[in-house]
């Protein structure tokens, strides 16, 4: 039976303090400068493999690993698509809306 691989979890969230030091392994790694400004990170397996700056668009990432994707999906918060937990938070207000809407008509 062929072994099954499956992809890490992605978390993108916006940096902190103290992913100074590895946002500086980032940017070695991928022979580059930290990108400057508001960042949003990428982790996977609990270390960070991409970053990119809302402000400028610079994007660093692991070249040792498939980030592609990862950088994509960063580009796409960046542009302001709305995260998985706000758009579960809009739907909940929605139908606690049409709850009581139902209730009073």
């Amino acid at each position: 039976m062929p072994a099954t691989t499956t992809a890490p979890s992605v978390l993108i969230r916006a940096a902190r303090d103290s992913d100074g030091a590895a946002l500086e392994r980032l940017a070695a790694l991928d022979s580059a400068e930290a990108p400057v400004g508001s960042l949003l990170v990428a982790e996977a397996d609990g270390r960070l493999v991409a970053a990119l700056s809302s402000s400028t668009g610079e994007g660093i990432a692991d070249p040792f690993l498939p980030t592609a994707d990862v950088l994509a999906l960063l580009r796409l918060r960046a542009a302001g698509a709305p995260s998985p937990r706000a758009r579960r938070r809009s739907t909940a207000r929605r139908s606690s809306r049409l709850r009581v809407h139902a209730r009073t008509a």
